[in-house]
């Protein structure tokens, strides 16, 4: 039985390693709030978990190695943009995996809002693999904006050891929180 207290954190990589053109960027500011000393965030993160692999790599080793990081998670961060919902290799991959195999919650992210009370209007975000989960039930996700407080309370709410993750796709902060946080 795997070991699982990593946050596997997913994002729309648009076949390319620069960070000016795809959603990398996303992971590496959350990258940089956890080593921020004047943020107060924590992440353990699954990728740091397992052995690094290339994007050349063969896509056999590619899968081994993110099948071992997801089998080692407590939940999946998934990163949502514009241009998620075109990805149809790793990102569709790591869904169905996480949520068919694992049993992950979901924690959906979305950079392009401030706050989220209507993840239903969202639809258009989501890849195929997020979307049929969703609407059949079997995804427990929670959508938050992609900002510090959210993610972070998230990540330390919602995850497999605790159960306290939504009952459905369609979980949100109350709008009180969100104000709280300063989002509205």
């Amino acid at each position: 039985m795997a070991y699982r207290n990593g946050t596997y954190v997913a994002f729309h990589a648009g076949g390319t390693s620069d960070p000016t053109k795809s959603d990398i960027k996303y992971y590496n500011t959350l990258k940089m709030w956890n080593t921020s000393k004047h943020i107060d965030f924590k992440l353990t993160d699954s990728h740091e978990k397992a052995s690094s692999v290339r994007d050349s790599s063969k896509k056999e080793t590619l899968r081994r190695s993110l099948v071992t990081r997801l089998n080692n998670s407590k939940q999946l961060l998934l990163i949502l943009s514009e241009t998620t919902k075109n990805d149809n290799d790793w990102v569709p991959f790591e869904i169905s995996y996480a949520v068919d195999k694992c049993q992950l919650p979901l924690i959906l992210s979305y950079p392009d809002f401030s706050y989220i009370t209507a993840p239903e209007e969202l639809i258009d975000y989501w890849p195929t693999a997020l979307k049929s989960r969703i609407q059949n039930g079997s995804a427990k996700a929670i959508h938050i904006p992609f900002r510090v407080d959210p993610v972070f309370d998230a990540i330390n709410q919602f995850d497999i050891t605790n159960k306290s993750y939504p009952n459905d796709g369609y979980g949100y902060y109350t709008l009180e929180t969100q104000k709280r946080w300063g989002l509205v």
